[in-house]
C-alpha cells in the first residue's frame, strides 16, 4: 500500500501543480507500479520455486526407476526428461486418453490422494514383457483386461514404494495404492477447479516410449508446501547423516537381482556327424577328470574355481577359490 499523505502535503502538492513546478506527466512517468491480472479461477498456489523443487525430487525418483525397474522387466528403462507445470484438475483429467493407466495413491500421512498416470502404450509394453514377450506395444488401443491390470499393478506398487526415498527430505511418506482406473472419468479425487502440480517423466522401456504423469493436488501437499524450496531441500540433504542406511538399501536391492551362474565341466570336440547322431546314453569324453578344478561363471565372467560333488543327492560344486580381476 502507498504511503498516506497528510493534509499539508496534499495542499503543497496542489500548489506545486497549479504553479507549474510539477508536471503531471513527470509524476506518471515516475509511477512504476505495475498492475497484474489475477485469475481467481486459476489461483497461483504453486510458485516457480515449488515446481523447481518438485522437479529435483522427481529427478531423484527417475534415477531410482531407471535402476530398479530393469530388475523386474529385464529390459533397459530410460528417463529422458522431467518437467513440471501447474494446471487445474479438470485440465489434467481432460488431457488424458481413454484407456489410460491411472493409479490412485493415498499419500499418507498427508491428506488426500495423488495420481500416477502411465500412457497406455507403456502399460501394454509392461504386460507383454512380464508375460515373456519382447516388451512391444500394440497398434490398436483397447481396454485393459482384469488380468493385465493385475500384472501392471505389481509394477506400479514398486514405483509407488520408490517415492519414499526422494520425498524423505520433505516429509516421511507411507503411500498406499488404493485402486487402478483406466477411465479418467472414474479418477475424480478432487474438485475440477482445484489446482494441482503435474510432474511429467518421459520413459522409454526398450523401444516403447511414453509418459508418466504424477498429479499432486495442492490440498494434499499444502501442509508441507513451505518445505518445497531448494534451500530447505539441499539443507536437509546435507544434514542427513544416513549414508550407511542408503548403502544398506542399495545392498538390499542388489541382493535381489538374479544373475546366471554356470559351471563348465569340461570341453570336447566332436564332428558334426557325431553330434547329429547323439542319442540318450551316449558318452562324451571331456578334457577334465573328477579331480580337476572346474570354472564357475557369473554371467560371462569367470569368477570362481570349484570341484564337482554331490549335496543332498543332487549334483553340486564346491567353491575352492575366487578369481580376482588381476588374474
Amino acid at each position: 500500500m502507498s504511503e498516506v499523505l497528510s493534509q499539508n502535503e496534499i495542499d503543497n502538492l496542489l500548489k506545486a501543480l497549479n504553479s507549474g513546478e510539477i508536471d503531471v506527466e513527470d509524476i506518471k512517468d515516475q509511477d512504476d507500479t505495475s498492475v497484474k491480472n489475477y485469475d481467481f479461477k486459476r489461483p497461483a498456489k504453486f510458485s516457480k520455486e515449488h515446481l523447481r523443487t518438485l522437479e529435483l525430487i522427481f529427478e531423484h525418483y527417475a534415477r531410482l526407476i531407471s535402476a530398479n525397474l530393469p530388475v523386474y522387466l529385464r529390459k533397459p528403462v530410460q528417463i529422458t526428461g522431467v518437467h513440471s507445470e501447474m494446471v487445474t484438475f479438470s485440465e489434467f483429467n481432460n488431457s488424458l486418453a481413454n484407456p489410460s493407466v491411472l493409479s490412485i495413491i493415498k499419500f499418507r500421512p498427508l491428506p488426500g490422494d495423488i495420481i500416477i498416470n502411465l500412457t497406455s502404450n507403456l502399460g501394454y509394453a509392461i504386460v507383454d514383457r512380464m508375460l515373456g514377450g519382447t516388451g512391444a506395444s500394440i497398434d490398436k488401443m483397447r481396454d485393459f483386461s482384469e488380468i493385465e491390470i493385475s500384472i501392471i499393478e505389481k509394477i506400479l506398487v514398486i514405483c509407488m514404494q520408490l517415492l519414499r526415498e526422494p520425498w524423505k527430505n520433505v516429509v516421511e511418506i507411507d503411500p498406499i495404492l488404493e485402486k487402478i482406473e483406466t477411465n479418467p472419468q472414474f479418477a475424480q479425487i478432487i474438485a475440477p477447479n482445484e489446482m494441482i502440480a503435474i510432474v511429467t517423466l518421459n520413459i522409454k522401456i526398450g523401444d516403447v516410449e511414453g509418459f508418466m504423469n504424477v498429479a499432486l493436488p495442492f490440498i494434499t501437499i499444502e501442509s508441507v508446501i513451505d518445505n518445497l524450496n531448494t534451500k530447505f531441500w539441499f539443507q536437509t540433504m546435507a544434514n542427513n547423516d544416513d549414508n550407511e542406511e542408503y548403502m544398506s538399501y542399495l545392498e538390499t536391492m542388489l541382493k535381489r537381482v538374479d544373475v546366471p551362474l554356470r559351471c563348465l565341466l569340461g570341453k570336447s570336440s566332436v564332428t558334426v556327424s557325431d553330434f547329429t547322431n547323439l542319442s540318450v546314453g551316449d558318452i562324451i569324453r571331456l578334457d577334465t577328470n573328477v579331480e580337476s578344478a572346474l570354472e564357475v561363471y557369473v554371467g560371462n565372467i569367470r569368477k570362481f574355481t570349484a570341484v564337482a560333488g554331490t549335496s543332498n543327492d543332487k549334483y553340486a560344486v564346491k567353491i575352492t577359490s575366487v578369481v580376482r580381476e588381476e588374474d
